[in-house]
């Protein structure tokens, strides 16, 4: 088989074309590609045959989308809450923000 001693010549570890087949649909399905579309590009029949066969791949990736679908709302609190404390610090001392029921008493005024 020349391919063989191509393979040994090059130092390269002896791969099938079905682990090729394999890794091809496990970094489609690590890239975001829908099951649907790897179970098409593999010609399988049944979805069935794809899910049982990657699932492997599939819970890693939800696991990731969450946690940047949660970090992602954790910065825009984060951000909501700078900008509204900077709005309520630089707002403080007037008169159309002070909080119900506070005076501008001064501190300082000498009793009578």
């Amino acid at each position: 088989m020349p391919s063989a001693k191509l393979i040994a010549g090059a130092d390269l570890p002896s791969i099938r074309l079905h682990d090729l087949r394999h890794g091809a649909a496990s970094l489609s399905l690590a890239a975001g590609n829908d099951l649907k579309v790897v179970q098409a590009m593999l010609g399988h029949s049944r979805i069935v045959l794809t899910a049982d066969t990657y699932t492997s791949v599939l819970p890693c990736q939800a696991a990731e989308a969450t946690a940047n679908l949660v970090m992602k709302a954790a910065r825009r609190t984060a951000k909501k809450v700078r900008r509204d404390s900077r709005k309520a610090t630089r707002h403080y001392g007037t008169k159309k923000h002070r909080r119900p029921g506070s005076t501008r008493k001064s501190a300082h005024k000498v009793a009578p």
